[in-house]
């Protein structure tokens, strides 16, 4: 039986969130090198609606997005509740954006909602045992 400064096996959530929000800093920091490196525009035709995108600013949100994510990612390692805080309110930023992201490509919106509704049950559930950790 455990008390509530032992860690339980539970622990490991946080261990996938901060490798999650790494990742998805990663990407995201990739995806704003190649928006500002390649064409201005985006366009995408999905239902007989024509999506037109200016990608330089997208560009520079996800570079910005990307390292507070990695960031992040290494602090919720440590246990540090700011960094916890911070998980969530990025993770759930993510999730919606993603629903801007629906009509164009709705799978991956999908998944990326999902990991991120992973993340904020692993912060949130479990985040106060990686210090007793």
């Amino acid at each position: 039986m455990s008390t509530v400064n032992e860690p339980t096996g539970w622990v490991g959530w946080i261990g996938f969130a901060g490798i999650i929000l790494i990742l998805n800093g990663v990407f995201s920091a990739v995806q704003g090198f190649m928006a500002l490196l390649g064409s201005n525009t985006y366009y995408l035709v999905s239902s007989g609606t024509l999506f037109l995108f200016d990608v330089t600013g997208w560009g520079w949100w996800n570079i910005i997005i990307g390292a507070l994510l990695v960031l992040t990612g290494i602090a919720l390692f440590g246990g540090a509740t700011w960094a916890r805080i911070i998980a969530v309110i990025l993770a759930a930023l993510s999730a919606v954006g993603q629903m801007l992201l629906l009509p164009a490509q709705p799978w991956w919106a999908f998944i990326v909602i999902a990991i991120d509704v992973l993340v904020i049950y692993a912060v949130t559930a479990h985040g106060r045992e990686v210090k007793a950790a």
